[in-house]
């Protein structure tokens, strides 16, 4: 089908859409290795009424470039966001463009993490000044910010006569121990006000809002407000994961060098790599995430109240993992599962699927053209990721891919990183892929690094399978399905588009 003018020309649905995205929350918290140590009651029984996707990921990290993939649909080679601070261009599409130029007034509870292309802006705009900016096309309804001073929640605090200290030491715990409570109460918490102030905010609004509503929690420092601080007891955590070698690939021992236990909280940099230690920081992370999870059951408890839940789209998916300590590793910056696995629940009030569980592999850049798909608009051939309305009724799309894709640059242009000093790694070769098919993953870097071979089947990453001549055929074939999915999937924003003698021709 050949159309002859660019753009959308759909008509205005009267659904809501409520998109909720947690920071840094990974996946097995909600169905997995950690779920039976971690309470969560309100987003799994909201995954009781909805579809959940359980081999879902990220396609990049950390916070800037995996929110840009999401709202983007674009694999991270795409949009060329890849880093925190990197610019994304300005005319890229995304969610809240996409949706507004169809009838929506995309409106924004929290933060994006986009940074400006500086190509259009004056040398001292304030964009330019932080990476933790607005996304185009979002109505900013209430500014969160982790990094900044121009935090709403910040001066929330200070009206309840709080003496905020600058970041990061507001996050300093009020005691002798990382997990002595915040300096505020649990009813101040960022979780809390960002609830508060979403539901005061949407209360009233006609038919047809889209929301996007960003939780930062359980993202470090790890900090909690009582009782959430020692909701769970140290003994009872789950241990990390380990490997026979620690330092069996040279990018793995870099990165265990550069992320510690103590980098998580604020005030212990002395903080030593103990078992006792690991389990602390898992107990406040275990605590964060059943704030977030008390405060969504608070909006959810919201939308049947005010009769909205059946005409509300509902997505609640996190932009990446942590690690909390496996492998002797902490944050996100690795080619683990754990820092890309993420939960995907979508509920969808005009589809007829309640409490399935979808395994094929799924990723983050599917959720805006689900979201679009939902609304009866659609998405432009910029965006890589394809609907998942289909699973929604309970269909399987054709053809629906059989291997998950996720990407890492582990590079700074301005301050070079530990692994580019470690490897003498130029910035352009600071990257890797990861491709996971079954138990398999395959690791290729850009340069300097060699590749890696894994099977997870019993649930551990480590030790490397690519100089075994066992594997040989095996790494050749995943080896060749990621440069073929490069292939496939480079940058669609013209790739259906033609200039003939009739004028410009777009194939659907």
């Amino acid at each position: 089908m050949i159309l002859s003018v660019l753009g959308n020309a759909v008509s205005k649905s009267k659904l809501n859409t409520l998109f909720i995205v947690i920071d840094q929350l990974r996946a097995d918290c909600v169905f997995g290795a950690l779920a039976a140590h971690l309470d969560l009651p309100n987003i799994r029984a909201f995954a009781g009424d909805a579809v959940s996707f359980r081999n879902h990921h990220s396609v990049t990290s950390p916070c800037g470039p995996s929110r840009v993939s999401l709202l983007t649909a674009q694999y991270a080679s795409n949009h060329g966001a890849r880093r925190n601070g990197t610019p994304l261009r300005r005319d890229v599409p995304n969610l809240a463009t996409v949706a507004r130029d169809g009838g929506y007034d995309p409106i924004l509870f929290g933060y994006t993490d986009t940074s400006h292309d500086p190509r259009f802006l004056p040398p001292d705009d304030p964009r330019l000044f932080s990476y933790e900016e607005l996304a185009p096309g979002f109505t900013e309804v209430v500014r969160m910010r982790m990094e900044g001073d121009s935090s709403e929640w910040e001066t929330h605090l200070r009206s309840h006569g709080y003496d905020v200290p600058p970041y990061p030491e507001m996050y300093r715990p009020v005691g002798d121990t990382p997990d002595s409570p915040a300096l505020y109460a649990a009813e101040h918490s960022d979780t809390a006000f960002l609830t508060d102030r979403t539901l005061a905010e949407l209360d009233g609004r006609p038919d047809g809002w889209l929301a996007m509503l960003t939780y930062i929690r359980p993202h470090p420092p790890f900090v909690a407000p009582a009782p959430y601080n020692a909701m769970y007891d140290d003994a009872d955590m789950p241990s990390a994961r380990q490997s026979d070698d620690p330092d069996w690939h040279p990018y793995v021992a870099t990165a265990r060098c550069k992320s510690n236990v103590a980098s998580t909280v604020i005030g212990f940099p002395d903080l030593a790599k103990t078992d006792d230690n690991t389990r602390m920081i898992r107990k406040l992370y275990f605590g964060l995430a059943a704030e977030v999870d008390h405060h969504i059951g608070r909006v959810m408890a919201w939308l049947k109240d005010s009769g909205q839940y059946d005409n509300t789209l509902i997505v609640l998916t996190a932009d990446h993992g942590e690690l909390l300590g496996d492998y002797g590793l902490w944050g996100k910056m690795t080619f683990h599962d754990a820092a890309f696995h993420v939960p995907l629940i979508i509920r969808d009030p005009n589809a007829n699927e309640r409490g399935t569980v979808v395994t094929v592999p799924t990723e983050s850049i599917d959720v805006t053209p689900t979201i679009l798909d939902c609304l009866g608009l659609v998405a432009p051939h910029s965006m890589d990721g394809r609907s998942l309305r289909p699973f929604l009724n309970g269909t399987t799309p054709e053809e629906w891919r059989q291997v998950s894709v996720s990407e890492l640059d582990f590079g700074d242009p301005i301050t070079p990183t530990l692994w580019q000093t470690d490897h003498a790694l130029p910035i352009d070769a600071a990257n890797l892929a990861v491709l996971r098919k079954g138990p398999m993953r395959f690791v290729q870097f850009a340069g300097g690094l060699p590749p890696v071979l894994m099977d997870a089947s019993k649930g551990i990453e480590a030790g490397n399978l690519a100089n075994n001549s066992a594997y040989a055929q095996t790494m050749l074939d995943l080896m060749q399905e990621l440069l073929c999915h490069r292939m496939v999937n480079t940058d669609g924003t013209f790739s259906r588009t033609l200039i003939t003698e009739d004028g410009v021709k777009v194939a659907l």
